[in-house]
This record gives C-alpha cells, structure tokens and sequence, in this order.
C-alpha cells in the first residue's frame, strides 16, 4: 500500500514538475546584415531549435544572392539563388533582432524560401528582388509589420532597423555574434 501511495506520489510530482510531459521547443529565427567592407553588403536569417509538432531540429542559415557577383547586376536581372549562408559570413554579420517563432510561422518563412528558390531565372535584381526584398517577404510571412520604401532596399542593416522600430516588441538593436536572451527574442504581435 506504501509502495502504491509513493508510486502515485512519484508520478504526480513528475507530471507537475514536467518530467513526463510533451517538452516544447521552438525555431528562433535571427535576423542578419552585412555592411560595406570586402564583400557586398548583405541580408540573411538564421534558423535554430526544433519545430514542436514533428520534432524536427532545424540548424541552418538562408540568404538569397546573385549566383555570380558582376557588374551585369548593376544592369538588371542576373540568376539568383537561395544559399546558405557560413558560419564565417554569420560571425561577420550582426543579428538585428530574433523572433521565436509558432511552427505555423516557421512553416510560412519555409514556404517563401521555396518560392524565392523555384523563381524563374534570371531572378536576382538589385532594385526588385535581392537579399534584402528576401527577409523583407520572410518577416511579413512570419507577421512582423514591414514597410520597403526604396531608399533601402540596397541597404540590410538599416532596413532591418526599420523593421526592428516598426515592431516594438521585438526590443533594441542587438550586437554581432550576441546570443539571444529571454528578453531579446519576441514573438511577432498577432
């Protein structure tokens, strides 16, 4: 009877502190930029954690550029593609913000890096369709307010600056590398 009592005593303080619970886990998804200095300057997202309906753990990071940076980009359309992008190129970069994400939201930011991968080529265009119009269609799928106004558009960092101060929640500027804390990461208003 003593036995049954602390077998039942054991399962409800396991269920009540969450050790035999579902664990929840959620994909942070990191907003990237790249200035002026050896190379062009750059956009990009990075994806982390697990996805809470399947389980599946996500690791990567996307970007979208021209497959060949020459001047014909200067002119107009050249081939584009999705890459992902190196850890080298995330260390030289700064994470402007980070939002985690619902598995409907990661399922959403997904759904355009296909699209912008199936695009038919040439698809890159410096003023219509390049890296930063890449995470400006990722961070609207995903809920945040965006807004494109030209002058930008060649521009990451202060693009997602504007996108960071069009969403309070998402808090202030971050610093390269910084890993997110609590208070950091926000998810997107409804």
């Amino acid at each position: 009877m003593v036995r049954g009592i602390v077998r039942r005593l054991a399962l409800f303080a396991a269920l009540f502190l969450g050790l035999a619970g579902p664990a929840f886990a959620s994909v942070e998804i990191g907003f990237y930029s790249r200035e002026l200095g050896t190379n062009f300057p750059h956009a990009f997202v990075v994806l982390k954690g697990t996805v809470d309906a399947t389980g599946e753990r996500v690791d990567t990071s996307l970007g979208f550029t021209a497959h060949s940076v020459t001047p014909a980009i200067l002119f107009g359309n050249v081939r584009g593609e999705v890459v992902i992008e190196g850890e080298e190129q995330i260390r030289r970069s700064v994470r402007q913000f980070a939002v985690v994400l619902t598995d409907a939201q990661y399922r959403a930011a997904m759904a355009v890096v296909e699209e912008w991968r199936n695009t038919p080529q040439p698809s890159y265009n410096l003023r219509r369709h390049s890296c930063v119009h890449f995470v400006s269609a990722i961070a609207q799928a995903i809920g945040l307010r965006v807004e494109n106004p030209q002058r930008l558009m060649n521009r990451p960092r202060s693009f997602l600056q504007l996108v960071r101060s069009l969403n309070p929640q998402l808090g202030g500027p971050e610093t390269p590398a910084a890993p997110a804390t609590a208070t950091e990461v926000a998810r997107p208003a409804p």
